[in-house]
């Protein structure tokens, strides 16, 4: 049974940094690709970061070069290490696993 439990989400001032984690139970065998969505309030979910199986990272236009994601060796956890942060960045984030399984979610507020 799949499980991904969201941490690290807090009250950060603008340009402020904050690492989210998202703990993984699944067999490491199931694993294609693993991600970060966010949905501010009144919005819709939006893709923010993707790492494959292969180690390849991909990033929303919005938070490149700002946000970095990355994983433990043994897909224990991934986290996304947020930098720069804007109020714009201000949302829930959802871990979530081959574009299927979902966590419950972590809130990050940007303000100052």
């Amino acid at each position: 049974q799949v499980q991904l439990v969201e941490s690290g989400g807090a009250l950060v001032q603008p340009g402020g940094s904050l690492r989210l984690s998202c703990t993984v139970s699944a067999s490491i065998f199931d694993i294609y690709t693993m991600g970060w969505y966010r949905q501010a309030p009144g919005e819709q979910r939006e893709w923010v970061s993707t790492i494959t199986r292969g180690g390849h990272t991909d990033y929303s236009s919005s938070v490149k070069g700002r946000f970095t994601i990355f994983r433990d060796n043994a897909w224990n956890a991934i986290y996304l290490q947020m930098n720069s942060l804007k109020p714009d960045d201000t949302a829930v984030y959802y871990c979530n696993m081959n574009s299927n399984y979902w966590g419950k979610g972590t809130l990050v507020t940007v303000s100052s």
